[in-house]
């Protein structure tokens, strides 16, 4: 099969038209209302032509003028076409769309054509493809030529002497595709059931006509559909680049240097995202042409203007600060508020401390590079760092058209590759004056081929940044004493059980077996695709080739883009008795994470620098005593005797021991609590040492059931778990009213309630709210027990209780979707 010419292409699309192309069809189509999949009826054509369409976005995608196509249709009711105008026939074939690089109408005229009444000749369109291809392409010779045949096979053909259009097909070396559609599929499951005796027929020609041709083959077309959301690395051939190679002093010691001329191009580039503009819906404005606007008048269209990014500068006086506004065309800035400052009259400045320093672009001069790529020393390959390697990985070639540069550079790629140990430090400046890059080279022996270099960027030591961290496996005490045991060392046990975690974790042999039964490693870097890059193509060409997305809602992304998303299940099971052994061995326990606080001004407060320091630099602490603990973290026995006035012995006692602690903590001296992480470990809470769970908490919960208003109103007073505290709070009253005797409790949880939405309110927990209110009246109604009458306990409190409301929400700054309305109809309801 001879090569394609990657980027000089045109392809010439035929489209059946025939009347059995407007059969109505069901077709699936995901994420219903519910996430159940539903069906639409499409006819066969308009089935067929998102095949052409998504091939005709890929080229628009591309963006390459050498990337062409036309469309011909057969089965019209008219007929134009070249061939019947020189000689005749040729009938009911008609030449939509001219061959021309596609653009956004391209798809608009496919999207137009419609099923005639008369039956066309899949033949007659072959040879009028060819012949306008042919004389398209008269004196671009190289130019790759496709022809892609789209129909269902229902409409009788001529075969007589299709052997010479194949020959002249293989002679033009035209590649064709012929997409069938419930055509059937050996190797895939798609067959077509009750299928006529003429389609048949067809069917079986178009197998033998692709067999005959040097690049010819016939597919069905929901797999086709298919296989075109298979994400694909886009081609790109780098342009190359001449520079020059230099190794020694040139300028001082030109006797001493070599200059080798090279030519750079990319090995890698990276795929950058689709480019998205900006639209608004455009509004009439007063004043302005009422003719240019006569469209607005009409509602159901909607007219969207693109917008123009214009940026402006102003003096805030307000408080004597200086400030940069930016606004958009558009956009209704009060100019009232500072003044107008033009860009020339403004200098760059550096942020330094809470003021700006100015720097004019003078003052730091660029350096006197010079343009070149010069190696600066060699280094062995086992101190090469390749987490540092940045951006984009170059191939170096010497000059193809000077034999002298070609051995100068294959001198040096051989030197290089002899000491297998040393790679080189390479300064490259791509003009005069721009700044330099430093980066790596190794060399590159292809025997009997090509010797070249490889260079990718690595980073300057100032851009480095260094951090320090405390050893894990030895421990020094202030007087240089080397700790053998303690809480923070990990015991043999703990070394071996992580060792048999990480081992079975091992990929290298969880993917499928080679033919001699041994199996391969799972993650394949060349298989696995960006999510985000290809799954936005797949929206933007979707989004192009349909009409209505709320009928036609996007397809799921294609298994080879989801297949790395989850581990193997080969490597799940053999990790999972590993799993176990390192929780039990290391007791591992769920902490409820720490959550900002958001202050009523929408601010979260930063955290300081202190409060990320590691562990073993912070002064170690004595484990608070019972009295100093909240209430729901103290054993049940201490807080019942508390919860009690009856009982003053037992409240002393544990007021006595309460105090001992305290006051032996506060004797302590500060040189001896700071020895406490290395000579005092057994008073640091281990892994092994855990205090006394609260027995009316579910794990991982910090609401308990016992006293959850004490709890909840503990854990908002810390200001970093409010989220989950509100969200424990709901779920413990949903279960506290659903268990027996729960009408001892109603008041209560009624303040409960009360505490809950106040805090949601304040603390922009508004839609936490709303969500637990409607889940709390379908337990208490719809699900079993339920408890009915609690719910008419809270339609009593009315609604002060009700749900959150977007007047209610906006007072405290928060955002709600229910109005007043809504809420007093959803407490009244029954």
């Amino acid at each position: 099969m001879p090569a394609e010419r990657a980027g000089f292409t045109v392809t010439m699309f035929l489209v059946d038209v025939s009347p059995s192309m407007g059969k109505l069809r069901e077709v699936e189509v995901p994420n219903g209302p519910n996430g159940e999949t539903m069906t639409i009826e499409m006819t066969n054509l308009e089935y067929s032509l998102q095949f052409v369409k998504l091939k005709i976005q890929e080229m628009i995608f591309n963006g390459r003028k050498t990337d062409q196509c036309g469309v011909i249709l057969f089965g019209t009711d008219d007929t134009d076409n070249i061939v019947n105008e020189k000689n005749g026939g040729y009938e009911h074939v008609t030449e939509y769309i001219p061959i021309a690089q596609p653009d956004a109408g391209t798809l608009a005229k496919i999207s137009a054509i419609q099923p005639s009444e008369t039956t066309g000749d899949a033949i007659d369109a072959l040879i009028v493809g060819i012949e306008t291809q042919h004389q398209y392409l008269t004196r671009k010779a190289t130019w790759t030529r496709k022809i892609v045949l789209i129909t269902d096979g229902e409409s009788p053909i001529e075969i007589e002497d299709w052997e010479a259009t194949v020959k002249k097909m293989n002679s033009l070396e035209i590649g064709l595709t012929i997409v069938g559609i419930d055509f059937d599929e050996e190797e895939l499951p798609f067959h077509e059931e009750d299928k006529s005796d003429i389609k048949r027929m067809n069917e079986s020609f178009y197998h033998t006509l692709a067999s005959k041709m040097d690049r010819g083959v016939v597919g069905n077309a929901e797999f086709a559909l298919q296989e075109l959301s298979r994400p694909e690395i886009r081609q790109v051939k780098s342009t190359m680049t001449g520079t020059i190679l230099r190794i020694g002093d040139v300028e001082s010691r030109a006797e001493e240097a070599i200059e080798i001329y090279v030519k750079t191009a990319k090995y890698t580039a990276k795929a950058p995202l689709p480019k998205m503009k900006r639209f608004s819906r455009r509004i009439k404005m007063s004043g302005e042409d009422d003719e240019r606007m006569e469209v607005d008048e009409d509602e159901d269209k909607t007219v969207w203007a693109q917008l123009a990014r214009r940026t402006e500068f102003y003096i805030d006086r307000g408080d004597g600060a200086t400030e940069d506004g930016v606004s958009e065309a558009g956009d209704a800035e009060d100019e009232s508020k500072g003044e107008k400052v033009e860009k020339e009259e403004l200098i760059r400045g550096f942020k330094y401390g809470a003021s700006y320093v100015p720097c004019p672009d003078n003052v730091f001069p660029h350096l006197p590079t010079v343009k070149g790529m010069e190696i600066c020393g060699f280094f062995k390959a086992e101190n090469f760092k390749r987490w540092q390697e940045m951006g984009e990985v170059y191939y170096v070639f010497a000059d193809p058209d000077s034999p002298m540069q070609q051995v100068a550079l294959s001198a040096l790629v051989r030197a290089m590759a002899a000491k297998q140990s040393k790679l080189a430090i390479a300064r490259w400046v791509r003009t005069n004056g721009a700044d330099p890059k430093m980066g790596v080279m190794w060399p590159m022996v292809v025997e009997d081929q090509i010797d070249y270099l490889m260079w990718v960027r690595m980073p300057f030591a100032d851009d480095i940044r260094n951090f320090p961290f405390a050893s894990l496996e030895k421990l020094v005490t202030k007087t240089g004493e080397v700790v053998k045991s303690h809480p923070y060392l990990p015991t043999e046990d703990q070394v071996a059980a992580m060792e048999q975690f990480v081992d079975a974790m091992d990929l290298m042999d969880a993917g499928e077996k080679n033919e001699d039964g041994v199996r391969e490693p799972w993650f394949d870097v060349r298989l696995s695709y960006n999510p985000a890059l290809h799954r936005l193509k797949q929206a933007l060409f979707h989004a192009a080739i349909v009409d209505d997305l709320a009928t036609h809602p996007l397809p799921p992304p294609h298994p080879e883009l989801t297949k790395y998303f989850e581990p193997p299940r080969r490597v799940l099971k053999r990790a999972r008795e590993p799993t176990e052994q390192c929780k039990a061995t290391f007791n591992v326990r769920e902490i409820p994470a720490k959550v900002a606080r958001t202050r009523k001004d929408n601010h979260v407060r930063a955290r300081d620098e202190d409060e990320d320091i590691l562990l073993l630099d912070k002064m170690a602490k004595r484990p608070p005593t019972s009295s100093q603990m909240p209430a729901s973290q103290r054993p049940a026995s201490q807080r019942a005797v508390q919860a009690s006035p009856s009982r003053p012995k037992d409240k002393g006692k544990a007021r006595t021991g309460g105090d001992s602690s305290a006051s032996e903590s506060e004797t302590e001296p500060e040189s001896d609590a700071e020895d406490l992480l290395l000579s005092k470990g057994p008073h640091l809470p281990t892994p092994t040492q855990s205090p006394e769970p609260d027995p009316g908490r579910a794990p991982g919960r910090i609401i308990g059931n016992t006293y959850p208003l004490e709890d909840f109103r503990q854990n908002i007073a810390r200001g970093d778990v409010v989220t989950k505290a509100v969200e424990d709070l709901a779920e413990v009253i949903k279960e506290i009213v659903t268990k027996p005797f729960a009408s001892r409790r109603t008041e209560e949880m009624l303040q409960c309630m009360r505490t809950l939405r106040k805090v949601a309110l304040e603390e922009d927990e508004i839609d936490a709210w709303n969500a637990f209110l409607r889940q709390l009246r379908h337990v208490c109604l719809e699900e079993r027990p339920g408890n009915k009458d609690f719910w008419e306990h809270v339609q009593g409190e009315g609604r002060e209780i009700s749900l959150i409301s977007k007047s209610e929400a906006s007072k405290f700054g928060g955002a709600s979707d229910v109005t007043d309305a809504y809420a007093v109809q959803f407490i009244n309801q029954q």
